[in-house]
């Protein structure tokens, strides 16, 4: 599989690098670079600089390419995007670096519509029932609970039942 990324760019900067793509002159440069962090950066064109953040995408996107237009090969699943800040609207960036909406209009707000928020759970109560499970795969008991032998179980199932056998 290839290594891709989704680049989404301001119109004005979209601009600027489609004229850049189509003349294939090498006197304009692109050039992108990441700081320490792993997340922001710069995108340079020419002699513009932009800032840039790494950001994951709500899902996974698949792309693909043919080479007949009939057959479609898969080359990479794609799940984060590099986001190119417009100059002219700044934004304060996110302190977390999940995009809430996916690459189309019908994905807008994606993690708070399509998917369920996190239970809120007792990490005391995750950690008991992580040690009842334990304890059942090893032949054992669950805390707290009594186990009823087969015979007082069928005692009950006749007298409650009327019948004569279990």
């Amino acid at each position: 599989m290839e290594e891709q990324f989704v680049l989404r760019v301001p119109p004005s900067v979209a601009e600027k690098l489609h004229s850049i793509l189509s003349e294939n002159s090498d006197e304009d440069s692109i050039d992108l670079a990441f700081n320490g962090d792993g997340r922001t950066g710069k995108f340079t064109i020419g002699q513009d600089e932009y800032e840039v953040s790494l950001v994951d995408l709500p899902c996974v996107v698949e792309s693909y390419k043919t080479y007949d237009h009939s057959v479609l090969i898969k080359t990479a699943d794609i799940g984060q995007m590099i986001l190119v800040n417009d100059p002219e609207n700044p934004s304060k960036p996110d302190a977390t670096p999940e995009y809430k909406h996916g690459l189309t209009p019908a994905m807008k707000n994606a993690r708070k519509r399509r998917f369920r928020r996190q239970p809120d759970m007792d990490p005391e109560y995750v950690s008991k029932v992580e040690e009842d499970l334990t304890n059942i795969m090893a032949g054992g008991t669950a805390r707290d609970v009594d186990i009823l032998s087969r015979s007082l179980f069928c005692l009950a199932f006749i007298f409650l039942n009327r019948r004569d056998t279990c």
